[in-house]
């Protein structure tokens, strides 16, 4: 029982950070229907320049929490520009190009900031430090690190506030409208580039948290690091119901889930036989089972809530 609730706790750290880069995925999609797929080598580069921030300032004798609030700022920042000018130079020129189009650029995209990234920082592996208390708190036989209570905490926050933009904000009536109908939105005063832009902006912000979490997490980064998180973050937000906030919190939550018991629990039950080894493996069944059983995902699309 004790391994099954640790591999629950481990399941929704893991869900928390797919949840956030796959509400990037939705927001990008409610709007104007491109699946980014780009998106997780944002994550990959927010964690870079995380790293880079962190060694640089790691003689400055300031404490862990003060280096990774700097490092989560200048990430948030440089991942933020970065999308912006994906948006302005891969995606806009393509909006009104047959849908194949920006699929394949967005393909493009991700192979050029893996290229580009390992031309910056090196191909190499490299250790992130340890920023926070690394001593695991006693949960009666599951422990839990502080590194994970943040990640909780930071998801749940991030998902409410996102939720209250959405709803109840001018800049959420905005994106609800340019999710409607863009045209109509622009008559009514919308400006729909504008708000375009800021959707990245925003799912470029959510990826560089997402980016830090991993690297505090897991403590290692490396250029090729966005790819199976990205594509796992996508895969939760089919899961959910693409276009849908809720259902892609709800869905990487799940992806979490199924994949650190079916890694961890299911491994010790099969004798290793389904270990960690195969835990990809867990996810995209699931995916499969889905797409077959509710096409739609598990929420489905709400159009109206779209953003």
């Amino acid at each position: 029982m004790e391994t099954f609730l640790q591999q629950i706790i481990n399941g929704l750290v893991l869900g928390s950070m797919y949840a956030l880069v796959a509400l990037g995925y939705t927001m990008v999609y409610g709007i104007i229907n491109l699946i980014n797929f780009a998106h997780g080598e944002v994550l990959m580069v927010g964690a870079l320049v995380s790293w880079t921030v962190v060694t640089a300032l790691a003689d400055s004798g300031l404490p862990g929490w003060a280096l990774m609030a700097i490092a989560l700022l200048c990430a948030v920042v440089v991942c933020a520009g970065l999308n912006y000018a994906i948006e302005r130079i891969a995606y806009r020129p393509l909006r009104n190009a047959p849908r194949l189009a920006p699929l394949i650029t967005a393909m493009g995209m991700s192979l050029l900031l893996q290229t580009l990234a390992m031309i910056v920082w090196k191909p190499n592996p490299k250790p992130f430090p340890q920023l926070l208390p690394a001593q695991a708190i006693d949960l009666g036989g599951p422990v839990i690190t502080v590194t994970q209570i943040l990640i909780l905490v930071t998801t749940g926050v991030i998902l409410v506030s996102l939720l209250w933009l959405v709803n109840h904000t001018k800049l959420g009536r905005a994106m609800r409208a340019t999710a409607e109908n863009p045209r109509v939105a622009g008559l009514m005063g919308v400006k729909p580039d504008s708000v375009i832009s800021a959707t990245f902006v925003i799912g470029a912000a959510l990826a560089a948290v997402a980016g830090l979490m991993w690297a505090s997490n897991y403590g290692t980064v490396q250029h090729s690091m966005g790819f199976m998180p990205g594509l796992k973050a996508f895969t939760a937000a089919v899961l959910g119901g693409i276009g849908n906030l809720g259902g892609a919190m709800l869905g990487g939550v799940l992806l979490g889930l199924i994949e650190a018991i079916g890694a961890g629990y299911l491994g010790e039950l099969t004798g290793g036989i389904l270990g960690s080894h195969y835990a990809d493996i867990f996810a995209f069944v699931a995916l499969i089972l889905v797409l077959t059983l509710r096409p739609s995902g598990l929420l489905g699309e709400r159009v109206a809530d779209r953003a």
